[in-house]
């Protein structure tokens, strides 16, 4: 990977803080604050900043951090519950991330508060909160326009950024980005989004569904008591739909019955008809039931039910490619894989499921290229470069 002169920076920006020992060179932060979870995005010279090196580093735990590799530097992927707002704060303070942010030395000197790009809900609900802990401006960037842009962005520019999961197997696909258009995004966060996405610009919200992953979220809590939605993956691993849903085989009492008579009926015997529908047809209490079981079931019903409204949406306006982006999916195989073959079956073979690696930083990367490029930052991933407008 080329590398590209350092930016002169002002000796005062230079300066190291006693709080971290070090200002990061940080041109570039965004975040995108949903109903659930925030997603920080920066940019900044380093893998790893030496603050991090310090003992004081209670305020920077955070549910997810990793980085990626960019032309002169580094993409840093960040994620907090909203809940944990002014932890998230806390940790923009410590590493001083806004301090060269959305604003110039002119405008520094004259008081005016830098600006810091923010998409999702929370950009209107929190804005006070920013001034108020880190004494920043937050500019509101549209929540719909951030998905389209930061999914040609991953597309277009980051190497194996999409998949497909196929048997349990991830497998990288390889993205033409001149033969990218048209294909349908889906956002998985605490609702879902599905978007249809033309050209550069040119993006418009079609569907959505209110049932979503803060919806797993609640009724996972309620059900099976986890404190967090990775518990609810964690115990779907063990789990078997077969205690707990309602299949085709159940409703007949004969499996070779049914598997004489497939082409008759809607499905094999191993088809899952009705989720948690034991409940009713074998007259089953919560206390029946394991944790593990109906985590599994609460996530195929979601994914399902996901993978079919995009697949319809995908045969409306005549689209093969479906790419799926949210928080719902990071490390969550049995989401994959649901979305995966249901996505298959409704579609009748014609569409295919793939999915980001950035999962649900999507927005969160539509605003950051929202910034104007006054440092001339060029991102690359081998041989694909892309310029911050």
């Amino acid at each position: 990977m080329a590398e590209i002169p350092k930016h002169h920076v002002p000796e005062e920006n230079n300066t190291t803080s006693e709080k971290t020992g070090i200002q990061e060179e940080v041109p570039y932060l965004a975040l995108d604050i949903g109903g659930s979870l925030i997603k920080l995005v920066y940019f900044s010279r380093y893998e790893q900043s030496p603050a991090e090196d310090h003992d004081n580093t209670d305020m920077m735990k955070a549910l997810e951090h990793r980085s990626h590799p960019v032309h002169g530097g580094w993409l840093h992927f960040v994620k907090f519950e909203t809940r944990d707002i002014n932890q998230c704060l806390d940790f923009i303070k410590f590493k001083q991330l806004h301090c060269r942010v959305g604003t110039d030395m002119e405008s520094k000197q004259k008081g005016i508060a830098a600006k810091i790009k923010v998409t999702g809900a929370g950009a209107h609900k929190f804005a006070d909160l920013f001034m108020e802990k880190i004494g920043v401006t937050v500019e509101k960037e549209d929540e719909m326009d951030c998905l389209a842009i930061g999914a040609n962005f991953l597309l277009k520019v980051i190497q194996n950024e999409a998949f497909t999961f196929i048997e349990g197997k991830k497998e990288s696909v390889d993205i033409n980005k001149n033969d990218l258009f048209p294909y349908i995004f889906v956002n998985i966060g605490s609702g879902v989004s599905i978007h249809k996405v033309a050209g550069d610009g040119n993006s418009e919200l079609v569907d959505g569904t209110r049932i979503g992953g803060i919806t797993c979220w609640g009724l996972g809590r309620w059900l099976t008591k986890c404190k967090s939605f990775n518990e609810i993956i964690e115990l779907s691993k063990c789990g078997n739909t077969k205690r707990i849903d309602l299949f085709v085989e159940d409703t007949f009492g004969d499996r070779e019955y049914v598997e004489k008579h497939t082409n008759k009926w809607t499905g094999p015997p191993n088809m899952n008809i009705g989720s948690f529908g034991k409940a009713i047809s074998e007259n089953k209490t919560l206390e029946d039931c394991n944790a593990e079981d109906i985590s599994l079931s609460l996530l195929e019903m979601i994914s399902h039910n996901i993978a079919q409204i995009a697949s319809l949406n995908a045969r409306i306006y005549g689209i093969k490619r479906i790419f799926f982006g949210g928080s719902f999916m990071k490390d969550n195989a049995c989401a994959l894989a649901t979305l995966s073959s249901s996505v298959h079956y409704a579609s009748k073979g014609t569409a295919k499921a793939m999915f980001l690696r950035h999962e649900g930083f999507v927005g969160a990367l539509g605003a950051l290229t929202s910034y104007e490029n006054k440092h001339d930052l060029f991102i690359m991933d081998n041989d694909k470069m892309w310029k911050l407008p």
